[in-house]
């Protein structure tokens, strides 16, 4: 039975991951920052009908340290390396996301190498391949990288240096170690517990009745196949030295997901807004908001991405774009978090 080491476990997409590898029947490990997080980590993973037991470990790990890491790799077969900081502003200055993203990718691949480890699956983003490019038609793949020099958040460009310092680690020390990284676009899909991702932010803002909808673009996966590519790409020979995109169809705009959530949640959506949000208001929000500061670079801005690479090579199918968004919506509503306020 395989062991495998998924960092950043209390995440949204590291608990996804946690729960299809114990119903795949594997053993795993995954590291928090603090071990007090164990217990509300497996009360989320329970909630979510998993049984781990003495299946899952943690390990507490900093991706700005050296400790814990070398322990937590030990004896794994596998390693999801998921954990990557966001923080929930633009910080003051660029390199307080680099610097761990970079060095923390740096410090799991060095441990994993170390430790004899087969594989490594690195969660990277869309946002490592189609910023500081052009705006085209026709859509985007592997074969491109992010142009750091472009308009960008600094949580972008740190996961665009980060995907890159790990390609260039395997090349020139990583022996033996193989490597593989998943690129998806807006992450959806059921949050199981506090901690989601900034797309599913957007979608509590919408039901939360926001003023309107911003000229914001977003490619969409469902974070269940999200998890699903990384097992794929975990064991699969052909995805050895391979990256993959994760994303279900074309962009969606902000308002082709408020017409999404209107269609199939009725009352529950009664707050939804159907009109759009000029630019010029977005920009005044973001002089008081420091959380829509980040979207800044988006606004008005379409790219488009293929999984056409996953899905021959790796046999990955992915829900509609449509359930995605409506599973993040349904969810919100079960944890208590649509009509309670907007997370600062």
């Amino acid at each position: 039975m395989s062991t495998v080491l998924v960092t950043g476990g209390s995440g949204f997409v590291g608990s996804h991951i946690i729960l299809q590898l114990l119903a795949a029947g594997l053993t795993v490990r995954t590291t928090v920052r603090s071990l007090q997080r164990e217990a509300g980590v497996r009360a989320m993973l329970e909630s979510a009908g998993a049984k781990p037991g003495d299946r899952l470990s943690f390990f507490a790990a900093d991706l700005e340290r050296d400790e814990g890491w070398a322990a937590a790799v030990a004896g794994c077969d596998y390693v999801m390396h998921v954990a990557s900081p966001m923080p929930a502003e633009e910080p003051k200055h660029e390199d307080e996301v680099i610097v761990p993203a970079r060095d923390g990718v740096l410090r799991v691949l060095r441990a994993a190498r170390d430790a004899k480890v087969k594989r490594v699956v690195l969660t990277s983003t869309c946002g490592a391949i189609y910023y500081g490019h052009p705006l085209r038609k026709e859509p985007f793949d592997e074969t491109s990288w992010t142009n750091i020099q472009g308009e960008m958040s600094a949580y972008v460009k740190s996961k665009a240096i980060a995907e890159r310092a790990a390609w260039d680690f395997i090349a020139a020390e990583g022996g033996g170690l193989e490597f593989t990284s998943i690129n998806p676009s807006g992450i959806f899909g059921p949050a199981l517990g506090a901690d989601y991702s900034s797309s599913l932010e957007l979608v509590k803002r919408l039901m939360n009745r926001m003023p309107g909808c911003p000229q914001l673009y977003f490619g969409v996966v469902d974070v269940r196949d999200v998890a699903d590519l990384h097992l794929r790409a975990m064991t699969s020979p052909a995805a050895k030295g391979e990256r993959f995109i994760a994303v279900s169809g074309e962009c969606m705009s902000m308002m082709d997901i408020a017409a999404v959530l209107k269609a199939r949640l009725g009352d529950a959506a009664k707050k939804v807004p159907t009109r759009p949000l000029p630019d010029w208001l977005v920009r005044l929000g973001a002089l008081f908001n420091p959380g829509m500061k980040q979207l800044l670079p988006l606004l008005g801005k379409i790219r488009n991405a293929s999984s056409d690479k996953a899905r021959r090579v790796l046999g990955w199918e992915p829900r509609s774009r449509e359930d995605a968004v409506v599973a993040t919506a349904e969810s919100l509503l079960k944890l208590g978090l649509i009509g309670a306020g907007v997370r600062s």
